[in-house]
């Protein structure tokens, strides 16, 4: 029989559930409660008060549901750190020496092992991830993932342009694969494989279109890069005809209602309705664009066009493999820019609920009966709720680590400080 947990403490809930729907922001509150697990689900929610009878937790616990990373390149979690290059520089000098490692399937699947060990001890507990062009790579990949309880998806990289030789093969060949991994790990699974162009300066028009049909196909998630960098941009339109970044993408068929593009930085009025139209999400990724100086994405302006947002890493050009600290860098990069900017209530909201709706979870709260029960202990020490300020925006910016003290995947704890 499975084994019945008590957890106790200050529960971070969402507030409205509408605000889960793609292109709108959230927000959360914290009520005393108890969470009851069950093998790996959640059983029961009592939100009467603090229960000291619980198995573990106490009234300065934050209980809060795992957090969710929507862009980030497992292959290049040894390489954060490569400062001072624009990124087509950065994707040459660095990147893809980095990403030749996964030649070997033996290198690729150690290091993905020990990625998800960083990633549970930060509590990052679902992703969107890039492996590389190596398909035995990217299942074993998704493999030791899916062992490991993780949730989300993993994406064989498809690329044939403005690439190393030895990164190239033939279109058919790209596609099969990545269709591959897709049999073996469908959409509907709680880790599945995506369809994933790394960006349409590397692909051809016929490589992108292919794409878009495996990924119609299959409705699986679509991952890849657009419009984060100026030059970058301009490239796009002398490759394509002068034809904009969405519009290459929307010809090729990949713009989608699962459609995840990392950054949306420079993106003009018409690319941004074309999005929203579709229902396609942008995943901002505040920490790499200062990184790479990229420039500031405008989230206020993107969301006040319907334009569906979702936060994430990207690890390796992003350096803060902790949401929390990601969350914390979107406010600044608003602010620094004079846009509005959101709340820390909105950025905790943004890394579990609202990140969720991207990967299709369902709308509401992700802490309910019945769901699995991917979670976190975390303790502060700090007097948080006792603070003159806002307890969530506290937590923000004084942010430690060594707060988690348990990070649970499925009813099994994975971290334990």
């Amino acid at each position: 029989m499975d084994e019945t947990k008590r957890i106790t403490g200050q529960i971070l809930l969402c507030n409205n559930s509408q605000a889960d729907s793609l292109g709108s922001d959230g927000d959360v509150s914290l009520v005393p409660g108890c969470l009851t697990i069950q093998g790996s689900e959640i059983t029961d929610l009592d939100l009467s008060g603090i229960d000291p009878a619980a198995d573990e937790g106490g009234p300065d616990f934050l209980i809060c549901s795992g957090f969710i990373d929507t862009h980030l390149h497992l292959p290049q979690f040894d390489m954060i750190g490569a400062h001072g290059m624009p990124l087509l520089e950065w994707l040459q000098r660095v990147t893809f020496p980095a990403e030749r490692r996964w030649e070997s399937t033996d290198f690729a699947r150690a290091m993905t092992d020990r990625v998800i060990d960083q990633c549970f001890a930060v509590g990052t507990t679902t992703i969107c991830a890039y492996a590389t062009v190596h398909a035995d790579s990217a299942r074993a990949a998704l493999e030791v993932a899916n062992d490991r309880g993780v949730s989300g998806v993993i994406g064989h990289v498809l690329m044939n342009c403005e690439a190393p030789d030895d990164f190239v093969t033939p279109i058919n060949q790209q596609i099969d694969r990545s269709a591959e991994l897709l049999d073996r790990f469908p959409s509907e699974g709680r880790m599945a494989a995506a369809v994933t162009p790394r960006f349409a300066v590397s692909c051809s028009a016929e490589l992108l279109e292919q794409a878009g049909k495996l990924a119609t196909e299959r409705n699986c998630v679509v991952q890849t890069h657009l419009a984060e960098t100026v030059n970058e941009c301009q490239l796009v339109s002398r490759l394509f005809g002068g034809c904009s970044y969405v519009q290459v993408y929307d010809d090729a068929g990949l713009l989608t209602p699962r459609s995840v593009f990392g950054h949306g930085i420079h993106l003009d009025v018409s690319e941004c309705e074309r999005l929203a139209s579709a229902g396609s999400t942008i995943a901002h990724c505040p920490t790499a664009n200062s990184f790479l100086m990229s420039g500031t994405m405008n989230r206020a302006q993107l969301l006040n066009r319907s334009v569906p947002l979702s936060l994430g890493s990207d690890i390796g050009a992003g350096y803060e493999r902790s949401m929390v600290r990601v969350a914390r860098s979107m406010i600044e990069s608003a602010s620094r820019i004079g846009e509005k900017f959101p709340t820390a209530s909105r950025a905790w909201w943004q890394i579990t609920h609202g990140n969720a709706s991207v990967l299709g979870w369902p709308a509401g709260d992700r802490l309910q009966p019945g769901r699995p029960a991917d979670l976190l202990l975390i303790q502060p020490d700090i007097p948080w709720l006792e603070a003159d300020v806002d307890p969530l925006s506290n937590l923000l910016f004084a942010w430690d680590d060594r707060w988690l003290k348990r990070t649970i995947v499925q009813g099994k704890v994975v971290f334990e400080a």
